[in-house]
C-alpha cells in the first residue's frame, strides 16, 4: 500500500511540474505554487480511506501555553510524533483502539485509550511533574497543523526555563538567555543584538507572531523587548532553516505570543526593583473566543527625580493577542506589540525609538490532510531625537507591510508539504531633520526615501523514510528597488574611488542626480535558494545529521558601532549595494544517554557570506545623502566546533555549552591597482570569540527553596589599537595597525539566584514567589572598551583606561499569579 501510494505521489507531482510550463499568464515567480496547488488536489482526491487522522494539541494545564516538542507515543504500533512550535500534532492511524503515551521533560507523564473509528480532534492539558495530577482535560479542539521537523541546528527556550536563569537586575531576559547556547554571543554587557555562528547583527531574521523586529532591545541594551509572561514558544534556526523562512543571511528567532486562556481568567504579575510587569488573559466567549494582553514598564528614573536628577532613562512594551474559534474550520487571532524606550539628559538631550506590530492571521482547514495560514502584518520602527543645545529634532525608521500565505500539507503519516508566497513592501525613512527652535541654524531637510519589493514562493519537503529523516525544500525570491526622489550617478558606476597617490578610498564626487516614479522598478534581483537536511537513527539513542542552506539578504544595517544601536540605518540593495549571500553547510551528532537523563549534541559548521558590507576608513553614516560613497562589498566567513551537554532528569538540571570559532572579514581590492580594506587581508569581525562557554545549573532543594546559577566565559572582543602616535602642528595623531588584531581582557562573570515559594493556601488560587539574585558575584570589572589618553599625573605619558558597565549587582523580585 504504501510503495502504490509513494508511486501515486509521483505521478501527481510530475504532472504538477509539467503544468509549470503551461500556465503562460501568470507571473513566472508564482507557477509554481498553483502547479504544487493542483497536484495536491489530485493527491487528496486519490488518498485511500483505510486510515483516520488524530490531530490535536497540548498545552501546559496552569498557562495554558502551548508545549512544544511534547512526545506522543501509540504503544500499540510502536509509533509516535511530537507537537510543533504551537504544540499541535497530528497521526494517521487505521481503526482500532490504541493507547495513546504523552511525555515531556517536566511534566507528569499521561497516557489516554481512545477509539478510532472517524477522524478526531483532542486537545491535552498537563500538569508540571512538581505537582500532583488532579486532571487532565480532554476536549474537542480543531486546531490544525503540523509537519515533521528536522531539529539539528535548532534551540528552543520555553518562558519556565528563561525565568530561572539569573540576570542583571532580577529581569528575565530572553535574549541573553538564548546568548548562553553554543552558537549563539553578544557584544557584551549592556549592548543589543546577537550573533549567530559568526554572523553579524543585521543577519538575524527576528520574526514576534510572523512581524519582523528591527530592533529587539530596551535601554540600548540592557533588556530585550520580549516579555517572558507573554512568550509561548522560541525557537532559534541557527543553520538548517527550512525554505518557508528567508531574508536573512545567518539565522531566524521565531517567537510566538501565548494565546489567551479559553476557559478561566488568570493573572500574573511581577514587581522589581527597576521594573514590574502584569499579565491578564481568559475568555471572551468560553470555549470559542480569548484575550492575553500583558505589560512591562521600568521606574529606575523616578528615584533620580527624588533626588533632583532632571535625566531618566525607562522603557515600556505591550503585548495584546484576541484569539476567535469561528468554526470547526476557521480561526481567526490577532495580535499586537508596541514597546517605546525615552532617554532623556536634562532638556538638552532626548531619545525616544520603538516598534510596533500588529497581524491578523486566518488559519482555514480544508481537510483533514490541508490546512492553510494567512496573515497580513505590519511592522514599524521608529527613532526619534533631539537636540536642544543645537536646535534640532531627528526623525528615521523602517516599516513594512507582509502579506504572508502558507500551506501544510500531509501526504502520508511519514511525508508532508509545506509551501506558500509572501509579498513585502518596504518603506525605508533614513532622516528627517527639522529645527527644535526659532533661533536654530538648522534647515529642515528630508534625507532621500527609499522603497522596496521582496517576493517570495517556497516549497519545503520533510519526509521520513525508515531511519532516515529528509527535509528538503526551494525558495524563490525576487527584490524590487523603486524609484526614489534622488538618484545619483557617478563616473564608471563608482560611488568609491581610490586615490593612488594616498593609498586610501574616497568619496567619488556626484555627476548627476535624477528622480524616478517610486511605481518604477529601478534595479531588480531573482535568486533560488536551495534548503536540505538529513538525519539518520544509528539506534533509539543516537543520531547523524547534516544541513545545506543558502540564504539571500536584500536589507543592510550600516552601522558606525560594534553593537546595534537605535541611530543604526537600514538600507536596502540596489544600484550600488549588491544582496548578501550566504552559503551553510554543517554536520552533528546527538546522543540520549540513561533514560534521556543526559544529552549530548555536538555540531561542526562552515559557513560564508558574499557581498558582506565593509567601510571605507573615517566614513560617516549619519546623515549621509549618499551612503553608497562610503561602502564596499566584502565577504565573510566563520566557523567551528559547538558542544552541548544537558541533564535534563533529577532535582539537579542544566546545561553545559562550548563553542570553537572563528569569525573574518576582508575586501580585497576591485583591480590589482587597489589594496583593498585592511591590505585585502582577512581581519576579525568585531564579535569574534574564539571560546564561549557556558555553563547553567538548576536545584530543586524542596518544594519552597530552588537554586540557579550561571557562569559564562568568552575570549575578549577583538579592537583596533594604535601602534604609535605622531606630532601635528602641537596635535598628537595616533597610527592605528592592522583591523581588529587586539583583543579586550577575557570575559566572564558568575550569576547566582535563589527562589522562594511560599505554602500555597488551598483555600485560595493566589500563588507567589520571592526571588534573591546577585549578579556577577565576584565582581568582574569585564571591559566594554579599552581607550588611550595622556595622564596628568604621570607627565601626560599614555595609558589605557577600561570602560566597565557592570559590577556586582544584588537583586530581589516578587512575582503572583492566581
Amino acid at each position: 500500500m504504501a510503495k502504490f501510494y509513494d508511486f501515486n505521489v509521483k505521478i501527481k507531482l510530475d504532472l504538477s511540474l509539467k503544468c509549470i510550463f503551461s500556465i503562460k499568464k501568470l507571473m513566472p515567480l508564482y507557477r509554481l505554487l498553483l502547479c504544487i496547488l493542483i497536484a495536491s488536489f489530485f493527491v487528496q482526491k486519490s488518498e485511500g480511506q483505510h486510515t483516520f487522522l488524530v490531530k490535536g494539541s497540548i498545552q501546559d494545564f496552569s498557562t495554558s501555553a502551548s508545549l512544544s516538542d511534547v512526545n506522543i507515543f501509540v504503544e500499540e504500533l510502536n509509533r509516535g510524533t511530537s507537537t510543533n512550535k504551537d504544540g499541535d500534532f497530528q497521526l494517521q492511524l487505521p481503526s482500532g483502539t490504541y493507547t495513546l503515551l504523552i511525555t515531556y521533560l517536566g511534566y507528569e507523564q499521561y497516557s489516554e485509550k481512545i477509539e478510532v473509528n472517524q477522524n478526531l480532534s483532542l486537545n491535552f492539558k498537563l500538569l508540571a511533574s512538581t505537582e500532583s495530577l488532579d486532571e487532565v482535560i480532554i476536549k474537542q479542539d480543531f486546531q490544525q497543523k503540523t509537519k515533521r521537523q528536522l531539529t539539528m541546528s535548532v534551540n528552543k527556550l520555553d518562558a519556565q526555563t528563561i525565568k530561572k536563569i539569573p540576570t542583571v537586575l532580577g529581569e528575565n531576559d530572553v535574549i541573553k538567555s538564548l546568548k548562553l547556547l553554543p552558537g549563539v554571543t553578544g557584544a557584551g554587557e549592556a549592548s543589543g543584538g546577537l550573533h549567530v555562528r559568526g554572523g553579524a547583527a543585521d543577519q538575524n531574521l527576528i520574526l514576534l507572531d510572523h512581524a519582523m523586529m528591527f530592533n529587539e532591545s530596551h535601554l540600548f541594551g540592557f533588556f530585550s523587548i520580549f516579555n517572558p509572561d507573554a512568550v509561548a514558544n522560541i525557537q532559534l534556526y541557527k543553520g538548517g532553516i527550512p525554505s518557508n523562512f528567508g531574508g536573512r543571511a545567518s539565522s531566524v528567532l521565531d517567537i510566538s505570543q501565548k494565546t489567551g486562556d479559553l476557559t478561566t481568567v488568570k493573572v500574573n504579575g511581577g514587581i522589581g526593583l527597576v521594573s514590574s510587569k502584569l499579565t491578564v488573559e481568559g475568555p471572551i466567549e468560553k470555549n470559542k473566543s480569548s484575550f492575553l494582553v500583558s505589560g512591562r514598564t521600568s521606574y529606575a528614573h523616578l528615584f533620580l527625580k527624588l533626588i533632583n536628577n532632571p535625566n531618566s532613562a525607562f522603557f515600556y512594551d505591550l503585548n495584546s493577542k484576541l484569539n476567535f474559534i469561528i468554526d470547526e474550520k476557521n480561526t481567526l487571532s490577532l495580535s499586537g506589540y508596541f514597546g517605546r524606550d525615552v532617554f532623556k539628559i536634562n532638556d538638552s538631550f532626548k531619545n525616544i525609538y520603538g516598534n510596533a506590530l500588529a497581524n491578523i492571521q486566518w488559519k482555514h482547514h480544508f481537510s483533514t490532510k490541508l490546512n492553510s495560514e494567512l496573515s497580513l502584518i505590519f511592522s514599524n520602527y521608529q527613532f526619534g531625537l533631539t537636540i536642544d543645545f543645537i536646535g534640532f529634532n531627528w526623525d528615521s525608521g523602517i516599516k513594512n507591510f507582509n502579506l504572508k500565505y502558507n500551506l501544510q500539507h500531509q501526504l502520508s503519516e511519514n511525508t508532508s508539504l509545506a509551501y506558500g508566497i509572501q509579498a513585502i513592501y518596504y518603506n525605508f525613512n533614513p532622516g528627517y531633520i527639522e529645527p527644535s527652535r526659532e533661533d536654530s541654524g538648522i534647515e529642515r531637510d528630508q534625507l532621500t526615501k527609499k522603497y522596496a519589493f521582496e517576493n517570495s514562493a517556497y516549497l519545503q519537503v520533510n519526509q521520513g523514510l525508515g531511519d532516515f529523516t529528509l527535509g528538503y525544500g526551494l525558495r524563490l525570491n525576487q527584490f524590487l528597488r523603486m524609484g526614489q526622489d534622488e538618484i545619483n550617478l557617478y563616473e564608471n558606476n563608482q560611488p568609491v574611488i581610490f586615490n593612488k597617490e594616498f593609498q586610501i578610498y574616497e568619496s567619488a564626487e556626484i555627476q548627476e542626480t535624477y528622480s524616478e516614479s517610486k511605481s518604477k522598478v529601478s534595479k531588480s534581483f531573482i535568486n533560488l535558494e536551495p534548503r536540505a537536511s538529513i538525519s539518520y537513527s544509528l539506534n533509539d539513542k543516537e543520531l547523524i545529521k547534516a544541513n545545506y542552506q543558502r540564504i539571500n539578504q536584500y536589507i543592510h544595517l550600516l552601522s558606525n558601532s560594534n553593537t546595534p544601536t537605535p541611530l543604526d540605518i537600514w538600507a536596502p540593495s540596489g544600484r550600488y549595494i549588491r544582496p548578501q549571500q550566504g552559503n551553510q553547510v554543517s554536520f552533528g551528532y546527538a546522543n540520549s544517554l540513561i533514560k534521556k537523563a543526559y544529552g549530548l549534541e555536538t555540531e561542526v559548521y562552515y559557513k560564508t557570506i558574499n557581498n558582506r558590507i565593509d567601510y571605507i576608513d573615517g566614513a560617516e553614516l549619519i546623515a549621509n545623502k549618499a551612503i553608497e560613497r562610503v561602502i564596499l562589498n566584502g565577504e565573510s566567513r566563520a566557523y567551528g566546533l559547538e558542544f552541548l551537554f544537558r541533564k535534563n532528569k533529577g532535582k539537579f538540571t542544566g546545561w553545559l555549552a562550548y563553542t570553537l570559532s572563528r569569525s573574518e572579514q576582508r575586501t580585497p581590492g576591485r583591480t590589482p591597482l587597489e589594496n583593498g580594506i585592511n591590505n585585502g587581508n582577512w581581519y576579525n569581525t568585531a564579535w569574534d570569540k574564539t571560546h564561549d562557554i557556558s555553563l547553567v545549573g538548576n536545584y530543586e532543594l524542596s518544594k519552597k527553596w530552588s537554586f540557579n546559577a550561571s557562569f559564562v566565559y568568552q575570549t575578549g572582543r577583538p579592537a583596533t589599537y594604535p601602534v604609535s602616535v605622531y606630532q601635528y602642528n602641537s596635535f598628537e595623531i595616533p597610527n592605528y595597525g592592522s583591523r581588529n588584531t587586539n583583543r579586550l581582557p577575557s570575559f566572564h562573570h558568575l550569576d547566582i539566584s535563589a527562589t522562594l515559594t511560599p505554602e500555597k493556601n488551598n483555600r485560595r488560587n493566589w500563588k507567589s514567589e520571592w526571588i534573591f539574585s546577585i549578579y556577577n558575584v565576584y565582581n568582574r570589572r569585564n571591559a566594554a572598551s579599552i581607550s588611550f589618553q595622556n595622564n596628568k599625573d604621570t607627565d601626560f605619558q599614555n595609558e589605557a583606561v577600561r570602560l566597565s558597565i557592570f559590577g556586582i549587582i544584588p537583586s530581589v523580585a516578587y512575582n503572583f499569579k492566581f
